[in-house]
């Protein structure tokens, strides 16, 4: 194994390690507080959460296998299943990020008639659309034999080892690519950049509201008129840092393997098997990724992960106190 492989394969237990933490932490906030529960958002959540954690125990550790070994995992059977896993995981996870972008855009462009345009049986509709349009190209393709063991990726994914379908095969992943990642992209951009115009729009007249005030406390004092000027600076970057989280986070980990994927379309340009992996972890590590941007930095999951560490301290607290009562009842001394 050179270096880069060993690089390589550390960055991979990495990832999983994260990703599996991060996504069951997540499921575990979810369980345990009925208010995220009861939200639309939430099934989204729920829907991505299951399908990085399946990516995360199903492709990521023999995705290393292959790494580290340079050879394909199990036979060609269990590698078309793992194929077909990948393929339809990786799909329904944009498609869940597109999802969750639409309810964001109506809850802020629409906040009135939110509660009305977005039900969740409306949710679950878009569930069922991004679960049929998922198995349907996963399907296609373990059908027709195009998913398998590929040594750039070191893992089962889209791949066509037979020249005799070789056109078909390029019309199949410029179509999958385009109506799953760039509808994805596309999606992220229009309804975030809709929420930021409408975000912008309430800051400023906030701004306007705070200015007129400020005038006319003559009186005020001008480290409270600085602080307020920098609550202003800092409630428009906000909104913006936000955005450019959600999109940005989502081009830096998916594009590059999907560029990767098209131009190695093209036979006379040849992809170095390094960077064929660089490009892979990357797209791994938004399952990595996900759990922060989505949930665990806003407020009501880090409420939720605090009570249930509370919890699980003051149960701790109350078994060694209880424990401390028994041996001294018993007239035995501690840890004997």
């Amino acid at each position: 194994m050179d270096p880069a492989q060993l690089i390589l394969s550390v960055l991979m237990v990495v990832i999983i390690i994260v990703s599996l933490l991060s996504n069951v932490l997540v499921l575990i906030c979810f369980l345990y507080n009925p208010e995220i529960r009861k939200q639309v958002p939430g099934l989204f959540n729920l829907n991505l959460t299951f399908c990085n954690l399946l990516l995360t125990v199903s492709n990521m550790p023999l995705t290393l296998v292959g790494l580290v070994s340079d050879a394909q995992p199990g036979g060609d059977g269990f590698c078309q299943t793992l194929g077909f896993l990948e393929t339809f995981l990786s799909t329904n996870s944009m498609l869940s990020m597109a999802a969750l972008s639409i309810d964001r855009w109506v809850a802020v462009v629409f906040p009135l008639r939110y509660h009305s345009k977005m039900r969740h049986k409306d949710a679950a509709l878009a569930l069922g659309y991004t679960w049929a349009h998922s198995v349907s190209f996963s399907a296609v393709a373990t059908c027709l034999s195009w998913v398998g063991y590929h040594r750039i990726y070191a893992s089962c994914t889209l791949a066509n080892p037979r020249t005799s379908s070789r056109t078909q095969f390029v019309i199949f992943t410029v179509f999958f690519h385009s109506f799953t990642f760039l509808l994805s992209f596309i999606v992220l951009c229009v309804t975030y950049l809709k929420v930021l115009k409408v975000a912008r729009f309430h800051c400023k007249r906030i701004d306007v509201i705070t200015m007129q005030t400020l005038v006319l406390l003559v009186d005020i004092h001008p480290s409270v008129r600085q602080r307020c000027l920098e609550e202003q600076k800092r409630r428009r970057q906000r909104a913006t840092r936000k955005i450019s989280t959600f999109i940005g986070t989502f081009m830096l980990c998916f594009a590059p393997y999907v560029i990767t994927r098209i131009v190695e379309l093209f036979p006379a340009v040849p992809i170095n098997p390094h960077w064929g992996m660089v490009s892979k972890c990357l797209a791994y590590s938004k399952a990595a990724c996900d759990p922060f941007v989505y949930s665990l930095l806003r407020h009501q999951y880090k409420k939720t992960c605090s009570d249930i560490v509370n919890r699980l301290m003051k149960r701790s607290s109350l078994n060694a106190t209880r424990g401390r009562h028994e041996n001294k009842g018993s007239g035995t001394p501690p840890g004997q």
